[in-house]
């Protein structure tokens, strides 16, 4: 029998929270078989009252580098003279 995580996470105090936009938590989820890293920030409303600021991000998204555009093929196999 294999468990489901689907629609399931955790999260663990970031103990390693260097600076205010580090996370206060850190941990992963699972939504319909996509892996996420999930964060959160604990913050007050302008009435005073705490709640948390959720982010996910997909743990296959990988900074995408900018592909050069191929380059003409300006050389020929076929010799002119």
């Amino acid at each position: 029998m294999s468990y489901d995580n689907n629609l399931t996470g955790v999260l663990f105090r970031n103990d390693k929270k260097e600076t205010e936009k580090h996370p206060d938590y850190r941990g992963q989820c699972e939504v319909e078989g996509t892996k996420y890293w999930l964060s959160a920030w604990i913050n007050k409303s302008k009435d005073g009252e705490k709640y948390m600021s959720l982010k996910l991000k997909a743990k296959d998204d990988a900074p995408k580098k900018d592909n050069p555009a191929p380059a003409d093929d300006d050389f020929s196999d076929e010799v002119p003279f």
